[in-house]
């Protein structure tokens, strides 16, 4: 362990499954809290955990990718036994009954203990998502270079 420097925990996060979401948030959020520096690189459908409520896409497939699988992190439904989007909607019932914090208040947690995120360039252009639809807090959109350097510095490199 070095001395007198925080640990780093990087962490690609590609999927945007609510229940994926979930671990990387409460990881990020659980390393932040224990003095460690952590950086989130969000790409392709982790993307939708940065984004705001809006409409993307300028071409027709942006368009339709928008539509079908648009939305915030409200939107994320669970990698499993989704039963149609009722999943999602069974799955919040539970965990709020448990008390449990929702994948917005679990984000704003990590954003609160100084964790960082980023959204993928390339993934951002592919899915036609501009900046301006992504959260104000969202620290820049960066390429894979920026994350492999991230990832070299760290003492903890995961991807969910």
């Amino acid at each position: 362990m070095k001395e007198n420097v925080p640990q780093k925990l990087s962490m690609v996060v590609f999927s945007g499954d609510m229940d994926k979401l979930f671990a990387a948030f409460s990881i990020a959020a659980g390393a932040a809290a224990s003095g460690m520096e952590v950086t989130m690189f969000f790409t392709f459908w982790g993307l939708r955990a940065l984004k705001k409520k809006k409409r993307t896409g300028r071409s027709l497939f942006g368009r339709m990718l928008g539509g079908m699988y648009g939305g915030d992190i409200g939107r994320s439904g669970p990698s499993k036994f989704s039963f149609g989007g009722l999943g999602r909607w069974m799955f919040k019932k539970m965990m709020k009954a448990k008390r449990l914090p929702s994948l917005a208040d679990l984000r704003q947690s990590a954003l609160d203990l100084g964790v960082k995120f980023y959204g993928c360039q390339m993934s951002m252009e592919v899915m036609e998502i501009p900046r301006e639809a992504m959260l104000d807090e969202v620290q820049a959109c960066v390429g894979v270079a920026f994350f492999i350097e991230q990832a070299q510095q760290s003492d903890v490199t995961l991807f969910i």
